[in-house]
């Protein structure tokens, strides 16, 4: 059976949107965009490099998935995030998508992801990581299909903008297993299910 891990950057009131750029993600009128980027160092690096270096498939949302394409997909810049998410292969759950052709290695899980992915849990294979996709988190907690938790939290609010527990969620027990304080406060939390 394999496991789902979620990694998250997430600010202190919880929200979880439109971490990288200005345009990443303007729903609702978000004028946040970019919000983490003043907090990247040589710790923070290391550590999110320290997750890339485990095996495992990546399992994504279909936003989150079609970001990461134009943000990653084929990139020809010696970047070691970019040859591991091009060689990783790549789960989309989506409703909408016709197919995953769009970048190498996807594989489409078409219908009620819940579902998709309990069955994808269920078979045999490699770990499942989750970078991003909370709308899909939410609804994998919902259903107690998360193991273990990274949640890479800046030290900011916003005050506005999606929450990675917004709505309904089950009493879930987590343990702290590692914590990591990077030059710039934030502090990166794995927590593991009880």
């Amino acid at each position: 059976m394999r496991s789902v891990s979620v990694t998250m950057n997430i600010t202190l009131d919880g929200a979880v949107q439109g971490l990288g750029r200005p345009d990443e993600d303007t729903r609702g009128g978000f004028p946040h965009g970019g919000w983490g980027n003043r907090y990247q160092d040589e710790v923070l690096g290391r550590e999110m490099a320290r997750g890339m270096n485990q095996p495992g498939d990546m399992l994504f949302g279909r936003r989150t998935w079609e970001d990461f394409i134009g943000a990653w997909a084929g990139r020809d810049d010696g970047n070691p995030f970019t040859a591991h998410l091009d060689a990783a292969t790549k789960y989309v759950a989506s409703t909408t998508l016709e197919n995953a052709d769009a970048w190498q290695n996807s594989i489409l899980l078409p219908g009620d992801a819940v579902s998709s992915v309990a069955r994808l849990k269920a078979e045999p294979g490699r770990d499942l990581a989750i970078v991003g996709s909370a709308a899909l988190v939410r609804s994998l907690h919902a259903a107690g299909l998360v193991d273990r938790y990274t949640l890479v939290i800046h030290p900011l609010t916003l005050g506005v903008g999606a929450r990675l527990f917004d709505g309904p969620a089950p009493l879930t027990e987590f343990a702290l297993t590692r914590s990591v304080a990077t030059t710039k406060g934030v502090l990166i939390a794995y927590y593991e299910r009880v």
